[in-house]
């Protein structure tokens, strides 16, 4: 298991931006694919979006798209998510994800951070 610690959440005004970032304990973090989740009061964990091992390859989920953007530093072992436009909807915790298997948007055998908060108001 991996452990992952995310921070940078917060309460934002509609259309502020917000960055996230995750760091790794692991040492062969650049041996991960890495993730962000989130997951709004009542409703299911849903996919954010997705980086490869290396950053070239990444995946967001349509709500998101164009809004947000996934970065790693896999010398600083840690994952961010630019957040642009937030609005009311986009409120939920926020999950890191980390895997060396991932298969379209689901990670397998995932290792879990705690998750960040992010709240924004209309």
């Amino acid at each position: 298991q991996v452990q992952l610690v995310e921070s940078g959440g917060g309460l934002v005004q509609a259309g502020d931006s917000l960055t996230l970032s995750c760091v790794s304990s692991t040492q062969l973090f650049s041996s991960y694919a890495m993730g962000w989740f989130r997951q709004a009061p009542g409703k299911e964990r849903e996919f954010v979006a997705k980086i490869g091992m290396s950053g070239s390859s990444k995946e967001y989920a349509d709500s998101v798209k164009g809004r947000f953007t996934i970065s790693r530093d896999n010398a600083k072992n840690t994952v961010y998510l630019q957040m642009h436009g937030l609005t009311p909807e986009d409120t939920a915790v926020y999950f890191c994800v980390a895997s060396t298997t991932v298969v379209g948007q689901r990670f397998l055998s995932p290792s879990w951070g705690r998750g960040t908060q992010v709240t924004v108001s209309s």
